[in-house]
């Protein structure tokens, strides 16, 4: 049995704090922008350290598991 958890939260926080698909904050006219398609390199550092902070929490502390395989 493999544990296909942690590569699941990933994908997904990956998909969804990509700045600029869904959101991006820092915005480049407001705080926070939705679906512009435009990056900057504030917004980048501050989806990493997003993305750093919500995969920790999901995967050490909340302990996200899913066994896939025989």
């Amino acid at each position: 049995m493999s544990d296909w958890g942690p590569v699941f939260v990933a994908v997904v926080l990956f998909i969804l704090l990509t700045p600029g698909l869904l959101i991006q904050i820092p915005g480049k006219s407001r705080m926070v922008e939705f679906g512009n398609f435009q990056t900057s390199g504030v917004s980048i550092l501050v989806h990493s350290i997003l993305y750093f902070a919500l995969i920790s929490i999901f995967l050490l502390a909340v302990g996200v598991h899913m066994y896939m395989g025989a």
